[in-house]
């Protein structure tokens, strides 16, 4: 099958790296540093025990319609840099090309073939405009969550850290010939791919901790362990994972693990620093709407009082602001004074 990836980092290239050595068409979409690097050398996967994989027949571009027509689509960039590209993507789909959405959080076609009163609603934390949701038709969509953890060390370099697991499934629940495809290319590439009859259920069991763990984690500069162990932050972690739950419950998800189970499984890791926390100590954008802010929108929306989720929104969103304001003022020829 031909498959095109959006977004050659740290879940993009591994998934491109597997697929590329178990025989599959594949076409990076990248620029700068990452597109010549993989240009030149392909795609290097480094596994935990230090060997090294490398895809180099593969193609990588940054003109979309260069790439042509593909089989399947897989956005792997983070949830907040859809917009920018949507008006490109369709240029990669021929009649019957799936899209394969990766981001963490409440994906921007969340209510499509939801059913219910909310069925077809844009979720506008994700997608402001309804840009998305125009241009990526969700009939085109298979959702996927992304469970392992990895990471670019370099441009063209992914290490991998952990992790093998992508569950697709079709919005409506069917299994279709395409995400058949989809998950059988997956499990040929190494990864388990189970198709799932309710993929919104699985994303909001990843989201569970993601909104809870990865913004107390980016204010506190704290690990999954110290969270989990400090009786204060552990209280806010099941206060936001509560007003979660009574959300998803309006919306006819259940969870398969309980609640304490689920705090439990993270300080298990141990002094682990959530990608939300490895965001804000390298200066990047943190992934702050699809994450909470979304789920803030969908407690408005189901009449569910937020009142922990929204209060951390709030302090998240003004960490995400300075931060975006010490790079303009960092960049040259600013003018502008550092904030304080």
């Amino acid at each position: 099958m031909k498959f095109a990836i959006i977004g050659a980092g740290a879940v993009g290239g591994y998934v491109g790296v597997r697929l590329a050595l178990a025989g599959e068409d594949v076409t990076f979409v990248a620029r700068g540093a990452n597109l010549a690097a993989i240009r030149a050398n392909g795609v290097k996967l480094v596994q935990p025990d230090g060997s090294v994989e490398v895809a180099s027949k593969v193609r990588a571009t940054n003109d979309y319609r260069e790439a042509g027509p593909q089989d399947v689509v897989i956005l792997a960039m983070k949830a907040h840099q859809l917009e920018a590209v949507a008006d490109e993507v369709p240029k990669l789909f021929g009649p019957e090309t799936a899209v394969v959405t990766m981001q963490n959080g409440i994906p921007y076609w969340y209510f499509h073939q939801h059913g219910g009163g909310l069925a077809g609603t844009c979720v506008r934390s994700v997608d402001p405009n309804g840009r998305i949701l125009q241009k990526i038709s969700p009939e085109r969509v298979i959702g996927c969550v992304v469970y392992p953890a990895s990471e670019l060390i370099a441009p063209g370099v992914v290490k991998l850290v952990e992790g093998d697991r992508f569950p697709v499934g079709e919005l409506d629940g069917n299994s279709t010939r395409r995400v058949t495809a989809v998950s059988e290319s997956f499990t040929r590439a190494g990864f388990k791919a189970p198709i799932l009859e309710n993929i919104r259920a699985e994303i909001w069991l990843k989201l569970w901790g993601n909104l809870t763990f990865n913004p107390i984690s980016a204010l506190s500069r704290s690990t999954l362990q110290d969270i989990c162990q400090f009786a204060l932050t552990r209280e806010l972690a099941a206060a936001m994972m509560t007003e979660a739950q009574q959300i998803a419950g309006k919306l006819g998800i259940a969870f398969r693990v309980p609640l304490e189970k689920r705090i439990a499984g993270a300080e298990k890791v141990g002094k682990h620093k959530t990608s939300m926390l490895q965001d804000v100590e390298a200066g990047r954008d943190p992934e702050v709407d699809a994450l909470i802010g979304s789920v803030v929108e969908l407690g408005h929306l189901t009449r569910t009082p937020t009142p922990h989720i929204g209060a951390v929104y709030a302090l998240t969103k003004l960490l995400a602001k300075t931060l975006e304001e010490e790079r303009a003022a960092a960049s040259p020829g600013s003018t502008s004074p550092r904030p304080t």
